[in-house]
């Protein structure tokens, strides 16, 4: 059974390196998924790579990159 980690979107963005906004984002168009609505939004952490960060202060290198669109995703548009 694949892992889950949930994380709220702030969480999700801090992990990836990127906006919160852009967390919104891949979740509407299908490249990660959410459980729950609204502020109960969910997102997986195990569905994308997390940032390079400074070992030591923990300072963004490199955002993680756009994950594809799911096939599922592009099935249903």
């Amino acid at each position: 059974m694949p892992s889950v980690a949930l994380a709220t979107a702030a969480d999700m963005a801090y992990w990836a390196g990127r906006p919160v906004g852009t967390i919104w984002r891949w979740a509407s168009e299908g490249r990660i998924s959410v459980y729950g609505k609204g502020k109960a939004a969910r997102y997986d952490l195990m569905e994308v790579e997390p940032a390079k960060r400074d070992s030591d202060t923990r300072e963004l290198i490199s955002p993680t990159p756009a994950p594809p669109i799911r096939e599922t995703a592009l099935l249903a548009a």
